[in-house]
C-alpha cells in the first residue's frame, strides 16, 4: 500500500512568488512589445518609401516634367511620415536594361548615369530610387542592426 504524502502549501508560504514571477515576465513582455512597435514602424516607413517612389516615377512619366520636380514630390511624400534630412533620391537612366547584352545582376544602381526627364525620349526607361538610413527613423536605438538602409525603387518608361 502506497501513500501519497502531500504537503499543503498555505497562502502565507507563497507570499512573494507572484512578485518574483512578475519581475521575470515583465522585461520579456516589454522587450516583445518594443520589438513589435519598432518593426511596425519600420514597415510603415518602408511602405511610405515604396509609395513615394511609385508616385514620383508616375509623375516623371509625363512630358515636360523635370527631374527636380520628381525628386521634390518624392521628398514631399516621405516627409509626411518621417524626417527626410538624410533621404537620398536617385533618378537614373535605366536604358541599359533595354539595350545591353551584358549581365546586370551585380549592377549597382548608383553607377547608372543620371537622367534629365525633360529631355528623355519616348519609352526611355528610368528608375526612381529612395534610400533612408534606418537609424535616422528608428523609434528606439537600433542596437541589433548596424548600417541598415531602407530603400525602395520604381521603374517606369517616359511617355
Amino acid at each position: 500500500m502506497t501513500r501519497n504524502f502531500r504537503k499543503y502549501v498555505s497562502a502565507d508560504d507563497r507570499r512573494g512568488a507572484a512578485t518574483v514571477e512578475f519581475a521575470i515576465t515583465i522585461p520579456v513582455f516589454a522587450l516583445f512589445l518594443v520589438a513589435l512597435i519598432e518593426f511596425g514602424h519600420a514597415y510603415m516607413v518602408q511602405t511610405t518609401l515604396r509609395a513615394a517612389a511609385k508616385k514620383a516615377a508616375r509623375i516623371g512619366v509625363a512630358n515636360g516634367v523635370a527631374t527636380s520636380e520628381v525628386s521634390t514630390e518624392a521628398i514631399k511624400i516621405v516627409s509626411s511620415a518621417v524626417k527626410t534630412d538624410n533621404l537620398t533620391v536617385l533618378i537614373k537612366d535605366a536604358n541599359i536594361f533595354d539595350t545591353s547584352d551584358a549581365p546586370t545582376e551585380n549592377l549597382d544602381i548608383t553607377d547608372l548615369p543620371d537622367i534629365e526627364l525633360q529631355d528623355a525620349e519616348t519609352r526611355h526607361l528610368f528608375i526612381v530610387r529612395l534610400e533612408l538610413p534606418y537609424d535616422e527613423v528608428a523609434l528606439f536605438p537600433p542596437f541589433w542592426v548596424d548600417n541598415l538602409t531602407l530603400h525602395s525603387q520604381s521603374v517606369m518608361r517616359h511617355e
